[in-house]
């Protein structure tokens, strides 16, 4: 019901009706410029997550990318912020009331690669849920069973491919692996996920992958590298790192996403 509420206000604002929507992660909420821009703060929204984090203001807007019809969500609820995986699952039914066909997530991540540094941008082609946690606990009838073999959308997944060689922007590829946190990985931690198969590890987007497939929204998505993970290179981590070097790779990002909605079709 909020999301159906929610939706008609969205409406009443504005003209747009996004055909995708973009979710931007810690310290990249200037990473992408909208024309004809209307921006609703999530406080306007039944169910949307109250900011909690420093670089995530908190706001839904919409307008056109290169012609294309977006909603942009600058911010997201963070599974240690409430201990709630599903706190995007409003904002996700909304976006899909609206008719939003797909969404995009970003997130700022922690490298466990020495051959992919800070301010690289990173696809994500599959990822690695450590935390237990599922959005969808609680659920009942045979929905909540999301097949996840094909998370990663393959055609979306081709045409940053080709959007990055386009750009000659250099595009990495891996597995995300999902911490609970609020506490950054030990050294320890990063040496395990390495062996398990992690590329990049954060706090994020694993949630609203779940969340996005079992409503039928298609999905992409990228890490930008703010650092090296905890141990390589004996240096502490910090929140104010990750924020300050995002804008680094969120540059890089923007271009990808608007040379990847250029050729949207």
């Amino acid at each position: 019901m909020s999301a159906l509420i929610n939706a008609a206000l969205v409406e009443a604002r504005s003209r747009h009706v996004p055909r995708l929507a973009i979710v931007l992660g810690s310290g990249l909420g200037g990473a992408m410029d909208l024309n004809d821009r209307v921006e609703i703060p999530y406080g306007d929204l039944a169910g949307f997550p109250e900011p909690g984090v420093s670089g995530h203001a908190g706001t839904l807007a919409l307008g056109t990318v290169a012609g294309v019809p977006v909603a942009l969500l600058s911010g997201r609820s963070h599974y240690y912020e409430t201990g709630r995986a599903d706190g995007m699952r409003v904002a996700l039914e909304t976006l899909k009331a609206l008719g939003a066909e797909a969404l995009v997530l970003t997130n700022a991540a922690g490298s466990v690669r020495a051959d992919m540094p800070s301010g690289s941008v990173m696809l994500i082609t599959d990822h690695i849920n450590l935390t237990a946690a599922n959005p969808l606990l609680g659920e009942t009838g045979d929905d909540r069973f999301v097949g996840m073999t094909r998370a990663y959308d393959a055609e979306l997944c081709g045409r940053a491919r080709n959007a990055a060689e386009s750009l000659d922007l250099a595009l990495a590829e891996g597995v995300y692996m999902w911490f609970s946190g609020p506490a950054f990985e030990t050294p320890a931690e990063i040496r395990a996920a390495r062996v398990l198969g992690a590329d990049a590890v954060g706090m994020s987007t694993v949630p609203e992958v779940i969340l996005a497939r079992f409503l039928g929204l298609r999905v992409i998505a990228f890490s930008v590298i703010t650092n090296l993970a905890a141990g390589m290179t004996g240096a502490e981590l910090s929140h104010e790192e990750t924020r300050d070097r995002a804008p680094e790779g969120g540059e890089r990002l923007a271009r990808l996403l608007t040379r990847l909605l250029e050729d949207w079709g």
